[in-house]
């Protein structure tokens, strides 16, 4: 859990440092996670909502990056989250 020690004695909200911990507990080998906004969501017992305004403030720290992917039919997937 010492990897978690920058994240703790930040001044993030709680809601992005729940989002973060539980990115970081599900990222692959690569520092890549695939889940979907609603499975984050679920998993943490947050709204949709919550959870997209706690990857938006991990994005504005400079903590995660997000990619867009696309299903083949053209149409968005879901983001691609790659932690810093």
């Amino acid at each position: 859990m010492a990897y978690f020690q920058d994240i703790y004695h930040s001044d993030l909200s709680h809601r992005a440092r729940a989002v973060y911990m539980y990115l970081k507990d599900h990222i692959d080998s690569g520092g890549r996670c695939r889940l979907g906004i609603r499975t984050i969501a679920a998993e943490l017992g947050l709204s949709r909502s919550t959870v997209k305004r706690a990857l938006d403030d991990l994005y504005g720290a400079g903590l995660l990056t997000r990619e867009p992917r696309w299903r083949e039919n053209g149409s968005l997937s879901s983001n691609l989250y790659r932690l810093l």
